[in-house]
């Protein structure tokens, strides 16, 4: 057999490479990871745009001494069969340089341990202009300029990351970015900036100076958000933690608390699974085809919790972005969903006012017909009554065609998308001004009531409430 070594065009490779699809804020979770792993209990990132785009982080974890420094710079550092330790968030040894080449043409690493400090640097230009995987060791003095050196070179044990030629993004973007991974990092490392990560102490992250606070998609310190039983199921000789939760409905909530619990994709579109593995969050607001995306249920959030070590039963990819359920838990998953979206529905199907059983006289009417419903307006209303007791004939067939009219281009799509985006925002009981209400009286005593015919009118909507006297 006739064998011949075909090495690949390295810069035509890095350019793939480059190519990988990720978006900003997870690249940086991504270097994080290895921060964490290594133990780190304080990150700081700069992201400043003089004089030229920088892009830093700094962690107080173990550190490494050169050779280890070399191995992590390598590519596919790690057999990602191995059994790895469960506090390990990487998996292919391919994090730190995927991510960073993503967003940027020069990666330098400085790392320091044993009161020794390490430096190695990627530099793709330098690469594809020699058309090999040439690894560089800087001068270090080159950075002792950089915001965060002084800072590094105090610590005991650490390690610095620096971006330079950065081309993924524009200095005029870096409000929007940062403000992007404000969120994305409170989000995913929510665990263990609450310090709730066993055997580990309580991480901080600043963002240029800012702390990053947690943020618990679950809001489960909300007295009205119900959590229910953690079912615990057993897989391949391992734990799976499963844990639904049913978020406050918007009533429940303050305008600030409603639209932060939103998240940036809002309720309807995270809603579903949210599958953390070793106490981070990987992917989240997918039901994986097990359930429709549905308005109804868009306060029902379920918590997936994996062990470190089973990424490829999940089929995790690199960037931690996509994973699929195991397909012999499908069957338990979809029973949990039927039982948490039952009563997830419950908040919206149960507000609803009922139109046809309660004593109250309402405008409007709600009709199942053939499997469809549609709302009509209530044409025994008293009101309406009164109204075409002064009307001829023809005046009376023109109300009819408009109020015919008035069902059948009610706004429904609008309405329930402002309902959704902005529940306490929609006021429509302000569409009737106090005003129009007594001008309203006056002309009904002015048609002599009788008792009947007032009692009748007391029942209904209008009357209600603090408007209840009006008619007496």
């Amino acid at each position: 057999m006739e064998v011949e070594i075909v090495n690949p065009v390295v810069g035509n490779f890095i350019k793939s490479l480059r190519d990988i699809g990720y978006i900003f804020e997870v690249a940086v979770a991504d270097i994080l990871d290895n921060s964490i792993t290594a133990g780190a209990e304080n990150i700081k990132i700069l992201c400043l745009p003089e004089p030229e785009i920088n892009f830093s982080i700094l962690d107080d974890g173990w550190g490494m001494e050169e050779e280890d420094l070399i191995n992590a710079m390598r590519l596919a550092t790690h057999d990602p069969d191995r059994t790895r330790d469960p506090n390990d968030l990487g998996k292919f040894g391919l994090g730190l340089k995927t991510a960073s080449f993503s967003q940027c043409r020069k990666l330098t690493v400085l790392s320091k341990r044993n009161e020794t400090i390490s430096i190695k640097q990627w530099d793709l230009d330098y690469i594809s202009e020699k058309n090999e995987w040439l690894l560089i060791t800087p001068e270090v003095e080159v950075f002792e300029n950089h915001p965060l050196f002084s800072e590094f070179k105090n610590l005991e044990y650490g390690t610095l990351v620096i971006w330079e030629n950065i081309d993924s993004f524009k200095a005029e973007d870096i409000p929007v970015r940062v403000e992007e991974l404000h969120h994305h990092l409170s989000l995913v490392f929510h665990y263990f900036l609450e310090g709730k990560v066993p055997k580990r102490k309580r991480l901080n992250i600043f963002i240029n100076g800012a702390n990053v606070e947690a943020f618990n998609p679950f809001n489960p310190n909300h007295k009205a958000t119900q959590e229910f039983q953690e079912e615990k199921i057993y897989f391949n000789n391992y734990k799976i933690n499963i844990q639904p939760y049913i978020l406050p409905h918007h009533s429940k909530l303050s305008q600030k608390e409603f639209d932060r619990y939103a998240t940036a994709e809002g309720y309807t579109k995270s809603q579903g699974f949210y599958l953390y593995r070793g106490y981070r969050l990987l992917i989240y607001g997918t039901w994986w085809g097990l359930h429709k995306m549905n308005d109804t249920h868009r306060l029902v959030r379920i918590k997936i919790e994996i062990p470190s070590n089973k990424d490829s039963e999940w089929g995790i990819d690199i960037k931690k972005s996509t994973a699929r359920p195991v397909p012999e838990l499908r069957k338990d998953l979809k029973r949990i969903i039927q039982q948490v979206t039952t009563k997830g529905s419950r908040p919206y199907t149960g507000r609803g006012k009922r139109m046809t059983t309660s004593s109250t006289i309402h405008f409007w009417d709600q009709i199942a017909d053939n499997d469809q419903i549609r709302f009509v307006i209530n044409e025994k209303h008293p009101l309406l009554d009164q109204l075409q007791v002064d009307l001829n004939e023809q005046q009376q067939n023109l109300l009819k065609i408009f109020l015919k009219s008035l069902e059948g281009y009610l706004p429904i799509d609008t309405i329930v998308a402002q309902i959704h985006a902005n529940p306490h925002k929609v006021k429509q009981e302000a569409t009737i001004e106090e005003i129009d209400l007594s001008q309203l009286v006056q002309n009904l005593k002015a048609k002599g009531l009788s008792k009947e015919e007032i009692q009748e009118l007391l029942s209904t909507e209008i009357f209600s409430g603090e408007n209840a006297g009006l008619l007496k």
